[in-house]
């Protein structure tokens, strides 16, 4: 059994999971291992699960798959069969009974919230009490495992404020509806009051519920399995710098055209 880290866009992509019709991380990866010849059609190679199932739009770093996988099949050779879109940048030996979704300890979410106006310190105190212990069922659709441990830190940087989310797992839509929280008292003037309302048992349904912010500036950063050690395959990384580099360029190049069309109606 082998352990993948992979990196992706998830713009591109309808999820993470598996759908019929629509392109998604999960099918992509699996119809390049179909392709390698490590698969047969349609089936998941013996052994393998995912770290966890992020959202269409969502992008991650750090998504973990596993599966028993041939020697030749070493990140760079995934990355020369993947699209760009999708990189392979460390691997790990992991023994037969390793499950890529239960092994996890931890897993971490980064949500990066354009907020030039926020007010930081109310975000932070907000932060604090969503941090614990707690019943987050207004923080989801999901009717059960609503009960999570999760730390919620806040930093600026620039324009933006970089919401961290750390927990052993999310139920469905938690980080967003959780940044909603921080958006409404930080952003939106709301009283800090609003925390514990959403903490409480009453179910909050209508124009009470909490916004579901969008999920692009969301980002999977982190999986912690406590006895697995991965090695970076240095062709593989250097693989997916150029790959997300190009992408950076393109989308400094995007940001530099809105400006200069904004400016440009300004005057």
């Amino acid at each position: 059994m082998r352990a993948f880290r992979l990196a992706y866009d998830g713009r591109e992509f309808y999820g993470f999971q598996r759908q019929p019709d629509v392109p998604t991380v999960e099918g992509t990866l699996l119809d390049t291992l179909e392709a390698g010849g490590i698969v047969d059609d349609g089936e998941t190679p013996s052994g393998y699960a995912a770290a966890g199932r992020t959202d269409a739009g969502v992008s991650a770093v750090a998504q973990t798959v596993a599966f028993e996988a041939p020697d030749w099949c070493t990140p760079a050779a995934l990355n020369g069969r993947l699209p760009g879109s999708i990189r392979a940048w460390a691997a790990a030996d992991v023994p037969e009974e390793f499950h890529a979704t239960h092994a996890a300890s931890e897993r971490c979410y980064t949500y990066h919230l354009h907020a030039p106006d926020a007010a930081d310190e109310i975000a932070r105190e907000a932060a604090d009490r969503l941090s614990g212990n707690h019943d987050f069922h207004n923080l989801t659709s999901d009717e059960s495992g609503t009960v999570r441990d999760a730390s919620v830190r806040v930093e600026r940087d620039g324009e933006f404020l970089v919401v961290t989310v750390s927990a052993g797992g999310f139920p469905r839509g938690f980080v967003r509806r959780l940044v909603g929280v921080l958006a409404e008292v930080a952003v939106d003037g709301q009283s800090l009051a609003r925390v514990a309302e959403v903490l409480s048992e009453e179910s909050l349904q209508g124009g009470r519920g909490v916004p579901r912010m969008p999920p692009e500036p969301l980002v999977l950063t982190g999986v912690t399995y406590p006895d697995v050690d991965f090695s970076i395959d240095e062709e593989a990384v250097e693989s997916a710098r150029g790959v997300f580099g190009q992408r950076r360029t393109s989308a400094l190049e995007r940001l530099r055209v809105t400006e200069s069309v904004l400016q440009s109606i300004r005057e």
